[in-house]
């Protein structure tokens, strides 16, 4: 695959099947990493069609658990890196995935890697995970930092933020997320999933879907972190208008002059809308 990163275990194919431990089956779910096992077989049929592995493939699995997925994985591609923060989870993930593939386990926080470590140029990440709900957001964030090693990404996360994910201008789901994802990414839902699918069961209900990063982007942004910081305000207070939101940014009148009324909500802006006014503030003529 590439070197190996310190902290890192590589179970290379072997040709005899290693019995799994029992503590794959005993290991109690954690809070604090919000762990909810996946064991819904239809599902994981699913979800790996969804995905359609081949051969070849640079598959990048985060918070594996118990392999239900990874298994399937390694069958299909061959190799699979898998990212778990659990040192439990580790030795029994090993075992129940051994004879099915060239399997390397980064024990780390996924919040922290550095993914294109895991690239090369001819060969970009396709990432896969049951991303746990408390860390969702940001590490959505933290991988479209790297989006430009990544071909395409497919998780499993609370339906709400799924739902928010995708919202087009003028519903209640629209926000910072909404806009900062469409910016840089192709986003399609593709099922529900119910909370009786996990073990623990969830108090929500998940979704799956599916992220592709751009190779041209839907617009064009001249300053990623002044985009950012300007989406961030106008949505940091969402009762707000644009007058009052992004006073200390830009002015009324520079709004009007790109065509936006200041007594708008930000909700009412397209992303068309936000990249013109962050591109406007970089050259300084919304003032």
């Amino acid at each position: 695959m590439h070197d190996p990163i310190p902290g890192t275990i590589r179970l290379p194919m072997s040709p005899r099947p290693i019995k799994i431990y029992t503590t794959i089956m005993t290991h109690r779910p954690r809070k604090r990493f919000g762990q909810n096992f996946l064991h819904d077989a239809g599902i994981i049929r699913r979800i790996v069609s969804s995905i359609a592995p081949r051969p070849g493939d640079r598959l990048v699995e985060i918070g594996p658990g118990r392999g239900a997925i990874t298994r399937e994985l390694l069958k299909a591609a061959g190799r699979l890196c898998a990212i778990e923060l659990d040192r439990d989870l580790i030795e029994p993930l090993a075992q129940t995935c051994a004879g099915l593939g060239e399997l390397e386990i980064h024990c780390t926080d996924a919040l922290k890697f550095d993914f294109r470590r895991l690239a090369d140029g001819a060969h970009p990440l396709r990432v896969v995970g049951n991303l746990p709900y408390n860390i969702s957001t940001p590490l959505l964030f933290h991988l479209l930092e790297q989006s430009d090693c990544i071909e395409d990404m497919h998780f499993m996360l609370q339906k709400e933020v799924v739902e928010r994910m995708g919202a087009r201008p003028g519903s209640k789901r629209y926000g910072r997320l909404s806009v900062m994802l469409q910016a840089r990414c192709e986003i399609t839902p593709l099922f529900d999933i119910g909370p009786r699918a996990f073990r623990p069961a969830p108090r929500v209900d998940s979704a799956f879907v599916r992220l592709c990063p751009y190779r041209e982007a839907p617009v064009q942004i001249d300053d990623q972190a002044l985009f950012e910081r300007l989406v961030s305000q106008a949505f940091a207070q969402r009762r707000k208008t644009l007058r009052n939101s992004l006073r200390e940014l830009v002015d009324a009148e520079g709004m009007r002059a790109l065509g936006i009324d200041p007594g708008l909500r930000a909700e009412a802006l397209g992303l068309a809308e936000f990249a013109a006014l962050a591109n406007a503030l970089k050259t300084g003529s919304p003032n």
